[in-house]
């Protein structure tokens, strides 16, 4: 089902990353979940998934995305304005979310969020809910781009941590440039070597961690052949582990 929403805000990160803010009648969401939108071209729905940014309880939705140019819908949300509408699916749907997660004793005390690009998203909505607060004793999201520019929501994160310094830990790492106070390498290669846990201070472990991974397909693969390597398993239904993950595209 689709809904028509209208544009009510949009941030522009940099010349290609930018937020939507969207007005639309949609189903209640649980926070990670993404939803569809969509224009109709020559009799053809063309659909792509975008994870929500915003809180449960607001009365918007907010998507982040990038244009590209060959992409086939991307350059249309691009374009834009506040005002603007757009097709949105009725009801969100994805399995990026804490419902997912173990609880009671499998849950251990230390929740990590690994986030590449965009795929932040669905991490900052879960952040701004109460839940993981109050399951978690530490909450980590180490959040890897290339270029500084890229560093979407930023400030919310810098608020988030401002509001929790104890128990919120924000890992950077921009691996095109230098940047004040954040690691230089892929987030894989920050697992591998023990500079992510080092930063935080904390360790990695089956008895103690949950990790939730989003992000482009080579990062995911290869931090959870690490995070295997140091013990933790994948996070089933049936069999409760610690990692669980979305892939991006």
């Amino acid at each position: 089902m689709w809904t028509t929403g209208k544009v009510i805000e949009r941030t522009d990160w940099n010349d290609k990353l930018f937020s939507l803010k969207i007005s639309a009648d949609v189903a209640p969401f649980i926070a990670g979940q993404f939803i569809k939108l969509s224009e109709v071209v020559d009799g053809k729905r063309i659909a792509r998934a975008y994870s929500l940014v915003n809180a449960p309880d607001t009365n918007y939705i907010e998507v982040l995305a990038i244009a590209v140019e060959d992409g086939q819908l991307t350059p249309t949300l691009h374009n834009l304005s506040v005002g603007a509408e757009v097709e949105v699916s009725t009801k969100a749907a994805g399995f990026m979310t804490l419902n997912e997660i173990p609880k009671n004793e499998h849950q251990g005390k230390h929740l990590w969020f690994l986030a590449t690009g965009t795929a932040v998203g669905p991490f900052i909505s879960i952040m701004e809910t109460n839940e993981p607060w109050q399951r978690f004793d530490r909450v980590i999201l180490v959040y890897g781009v290339r270029e500084a520019a890229d560093l979407a929501y930023l400030e919310q994160l810098k608020e988030i941590k401002r509001r929790r310094p104890i128990q919120f830990h924000l890992v950077l790492s921009v691996t095109r440039e230098t940047y004040s106070d954040a690691l230089s390498q892929r987030i894989p290669d920050g697992l591998k070597s023990g500079v992510i846990e080092e930063k935080v201070g904390l360790k990695l472990s089956a008895e103690n961690s949950q990790v939730m991974i989003c992000g482009n397909p080579g990062m995911i693969t290869d931090a959870q052949a690490i995070l295997l390597d140091k013990g933790l398993t994948k996070n089933l239904r049936r069999a409760p582990g610690n990692i669980t993950v979305e892939k991006y595209w």
